[in-house]
């Protein structure tokens, strides 16, 4: 499945709750607009199988499902790619792991040039931030608007803006030049359908 060129990027809440939670909460948001899905579990219970329903789940609605941070349960369970940090090599392994079409995303925090270089490794998208204060990941340092504007000047793949997005900040994110808005507490601290929809209403106003 192909990656969206732009739109609504959301990585599930999983902390504290029940898989038919996370699993009903990505269907409202896949409702509200998301146009890809990241499952992100620090403490899972049952990865494997909360992984298969949302490829499921996700594929159902014609939306790519990708796995944070583990190659082989993306392998395991067909989902659509992968999600990195910037590890050398990582990159290689993962399109040898996954084949050719697999999503492989990385994050490159506020360093332009680390983006670049997964560029020039093949990945299919880069990942700033993040922007603003975030309760998912508070000690993450902070990631600068200008990252951006330099990012869309020297790249040609996809950039993601992460951190503390909310409908009321994200469009400045949009301006300086981010494809999508990868969030979770945002999405899904209350109401992941109405909050989609907020969200999406940021990339129709840049239209």
């Amino acid at each position: 499945m192909r990656f969206p060129a732009r739109g609504l990027y959301a990585i599930t809440q999983t902390d504290n709750k029940s898989g038919d939670t996370i699993i009903s909460e990505v269907i409202a948001a896949i409702r509200g607009g998301a146009v890809i899905v990241q499952y992100r579990d620090k403490n899972p219970a049952d990865a494997p199988f909360l992984a298969r329903e949302l490829v499921k789940i996700c594929h159902q609605h014609k939306v790519p499902l990708i796995i944070n941070d583990d190659v082989e349960l993306a392998a395991r369970v067909g989902a659509d790619g992968v999600h990195i940090g910037k590890e050398d090599g990582a990159i290689a392994q993962a399109r040898m792991r996954l084949g050719n079409d697999a999503i492989i995303g990385v994050s490159c925090y506020n360093f332009v040039e680390q983006a670049i270089d997964a560029q020039g490794q093949g990945a299919t998208y880069v990942a700033f931030g993040r922007f603003f204060p975030s309760s998912s990941k508070p000690l993450a340092a902070p990631a600068k608007i200008e990252t951006l504007q330099q990012a869309k000047l020297l790249l040609n793949i996809p950039i993601v803006a992460i951190g503390g997005i909310l409908p009321e900040n994200g469009s400045q994110l949009l301006a300086a030049g981010a494809d999508l808005l990868a969030v979770i507490g945002g999405l899904f601290d209350s109401q992941p359908e109405q909050s989609a929809r907020a969200y999406q209403a940021l990339f129709n106003r840049q239209t």
